[in-house]
């Protein structure tokens, strides 16, 4: 089974616990306004690999992930849209030992393929864009009503996950839906971590390599003191 990936990092720090070894699959069906990766989105983009040159690869780099209670990080792109690559990749991760992560938007119908995705993985990072429906239309093109449903599974059932949120100066970070949020993660069981991520455009420039116009231009990057403000109104 072959998939199409984006690019590797062998010694990612911020994408789950201890030290990560991070696929970046190719394909997003996302149009996040502040994508920092725009050259992920295009399916047909990035480098076809076979199974076996990925697990190669993290085999390459296991002695430094393992003793760090790290492990593999599949992330994007939008890995799920690669459920058979999946569906290959983690049963052998498991039986390697590895802890698995999945950065994801969760903005899937739960299908049988999905959970048994979602079975085979430890830990999963999802990405709340806005507990705001329309914020969220507007920001990614797509209803946030799949992600919660997604989220409210891995509750249902246990998931270890962490809830992300990019925050977007005058659009994300609204106080109203800062406690929306606080609600909604409050009513989930398995939540181990909540991040709040600094908005920043030094993506822009793959945006204009490509010819587009880069959505967000005008809104000022997120400093400190908003990712500490929204911190205090979600989690304290």
């Amino acid at each position: 089974m072959n998939a199409r990936i984006h690019s590797f990092e062998s010694f990612g720090t911020v994408d789950g616990p201890g030290i990560r070894f991070v696929v970046f699959m190719q394909g997003c069906s996302l149009k996040c306004k502040y994508c920092h990766n725009r050259d992920t989105w295009n399916l047909c983009g990035g480098t076809e690999y076979t199974l076996e040159d990925v697990l190669v690869r993290i085999e390459k780099y296991k002695s430094y992930f393992m003793p760090s209670g790290g492990g593999v990080t599949i992330s994007g792109g939008e890995p799920l849209l690669q459920l058979k690559f999946l569906l290959e990749l983690l049963p052998i991760l498991n039986k390697k030992g590895i802890h698995v992560a999945i950065d994801t938007s969760g903005n899937f119908e739960l299908t049988e393929d999905i959970k048994k995705v979602i079975d085979l993985t430890d830990l999963f990072l999802l990405d709340i864009k806005c507990i705001n429906d329309e914020i969220c239309k507007d920001l990614t093109g797509v209803s946030n009503k799949k992600e919660l449903a997604f989220a409210r599974y891995l509750s249902s059932i246990k998931k270890d996950m962490w809830i992300r949120q990019v925050i977007v100066p005058g659009i994300t970070d609204k106080e109203e839906d800062l406690l929306k949020l606080r609600e909604f993660i409050s009513s989930l069981d398995s939540v181990t971590n909540v991040e709040f991520l600094p908005y920043h455009d030094m993506g822009r420039f793959k945006w204009e390599n490509l010819g587009l116009k880069y959505e967000l231009d005008g809104i000022r990057t997120a400093n400190i003191d908003d990712v500490k403000r929204a911190r205090k109104i979600v989690l304290e």
